[in-house]
């Protein structure tokens, strides 16, 4: 999908040019605002706007800072930052978005492709201003879920199998992704593995949760309450779906609660044994489940004779290609269903994989 595209090209671009990137790093850095710590939110997000110096990529991931600014009682107004972080560390853009397991990690570490910064930078968390919105899901069409439940089933408790290990051994996970095709060094990969496992083991309110897939009707619906907020749509008719939309117009927990009840994934015989599910982008550790489930040989024990995993980024979005057919199973954002089925698509959440959001807003220290 574009928006993780832009993401995880922003590492390759970063990591292709770093010497250029980072070289007379001193007089760069000493460019944008910068902020003492312990500075309150609310002040460095007044300040960066005041100097329209806030950034973000759009098409779909400027709901959350959309919900800040106008908590604080600001325009919804963002400068777009482009596929690096260039603009963060040249000053341009002071107050720049980042998620926790990529971008941020960029501007932290000094692997290669890093901007260097460590510790002198600090983080808006949109978990903690309560204006997050949950990210990567499982999901599928209406008619294959009814149609196909017990291997909806068992491909959740196979793939959140792979997860709950995946975030329990991060780094081995890491190598897993990293040999099936990564699309970012090593290095990156276990830091990125490290930062997914948090999203999948803490919810929205930092508490320590089960990696199984749960739907937390909470969660859920603050995401909804901001989509419905935020999602801008020119068509009347998908505008009047999306207002009225409920939980249960996009999402179902009879699945994730079967699969979370079985003791062994078995769940009778399966009405398809050979399935694929399309990422947002290309193979990295924001979906390092999936390709741990298959490595360790999950799917096959409970039925699979084949699980494709399918790489995002092209012209066909997940959300297109489950709708239309050409996968069974897609990873999303919640908002990227809600959107798709307010225009028309008859989408279904089955299981929830991140249980907070990995988008925060990055800033420097004097």
């Amino acid at each position: 999908m574009i928006i993780n595209a832009k993401r995880t090209i922003g590492a390759a671009i970063v990591g292709l040019f770093a010497t250029i990137s980072l070289s007379g790093c001193s007089s760069k850095k000493s460019k944008g605002i910068k902020w003492e710590k312990g500075t309150p939110n609310e002040t460095i997000i007044k300040q960066a706007a005041e100097k329209n110096a806030i950034g973000n990529w759009g098409l779909g991931n400027e709901y959350e800072v959309y919900a800040v600014l106008q908590k604080y009682g600001l325009e919804k107004k963002y400068v777009v930052q482009d596929f690096t972080m260039d603009s963060f560390d040249d000053g341009t853009i002071s107050l720049a978005s980042a998620m926790t397991y990529n971008e941020l990690g960029l501007v932290k570490n000094s692997y290669d492709g890093g901007y260097k910064y460590g510790d002198k930078v600090g983080i808006i968390d949109f978990n903690t201003e309560g204006v997050a919105m949950l990210e990567d899901n499982i999901f599928c069409t209406k008619e294959f879920a009814q149609a196909n439940p017990n291997t909806v089933k068992a491909f959740i408790y196979a793939s959140m199998k792979g997860w709950a290990y995946a975030a329990a051994h991060p780094d081995e996970a890491a190598e897993i992704v990293y040999q099936a095709g990564s699309s970012v060094s090593l290095d990156h990969q276990k830091y990125m593995a490290k930062e997914m496992a948090k999203l999948v083991t803490t919810n929205m309110a930092g508490n320590t949760v089960t990696v199984d897939g749960t739907m937390y009707e909470d969660s859920l619906s603050q995401t909804l309450s901001i989509a419905k907020q935020y999602i801008s749509l020119s068509d009347s008719v998908a505008a009047a779906r999306l207002a009225s939309m409920t939980l249960s117009d996009f999402s179902d927990t009879q699945y994730v609660e079967a699969a979370k009840a079985s003791t062994d994934g078995n769940f009778g015989t399966l009405e398809k044994t050979s399935v694929k599910i399309q990422l947002k982008w290309l193979p990295q550790a924001q979906f390092m489940g999936y390709y741990v489930a298959k490595a360790k040989g999950y799917y096959t024990e409970v039925g699979f004779t084949n699980v494709d995993i399918i790489s995002g980024g092209g012209d066909i979005t997940e959300t297109t290609a489950v709708q239309n057919g050409t996968v069974d199973f897609g990873q999303s954002w919640v908002s990227s269903t809600i959107a798709a089925n307010a225009a028309g698509s008859n989408l279904l959440q089955v299981a929830q994989v991140a249980q907070r959001s990995g988008l925060v807003l990055v800033y420097k220290y004097k």
